[in-house]
């Protein structure tokens, strides 16, 4: 049988100090989750209350509400706490309905696929 040592200790309330507090949670595949932190444990599988997935296409920006909501900890690149006096984005960005994102991220994939294709077309100038 194996015992906890002063280091586990450490590591398993580390975020402690971030329970019932607002969360930015950056996840391994680029996807950003708000949310509040209800519980966790010793591999940071997290629950967030209210969570809501915030997506951002260029200038604007809409988040998707997913409710209560159970993070795998080896999906987790990065947790932060969100300060609830400051604005959460800078004031240019502007909130747009979910269909309206989904749209401009359709349209950013189609002009990222269209850029790669004509990538391959010119490998042959070799231009470095």
């Amino acid at each position: 049988m194996s015992w906890a040592g002063p280091e586990d200790f450490y590591l398993s309330t580390s975020l402690a100090s971030y329970l019932d507090k607002k969360l930015l949670v950056l996840l391994r595949d680029g996807r950003k989750l708000l949310g509040i932190l209800r519980s966790f444990d010793q591999f940071a599988n997290a629950v967030l209350e209210g969570a809501c997935e915030r997506v951002i296409v260029g200038e604007i920006y809409c988040d998707i509400p997913l409710g209560l909501y159970i993070i795998r900890g080896e999906n987790v690149v990065l947790i932060g706490e969100l300060d609830l006096e400051k604005d959460e984005l800078p004031p240019h960005m502007t909130r747009v309905s979910p269909a309206e994102i989904k749209r401009a991220q359709k349209a950013e994939r189609e002009a990222s696929d269209l850029k790669g294709t004509m990538r391959k077309r010119m490998e042959f100038l070799d231009m470095d």
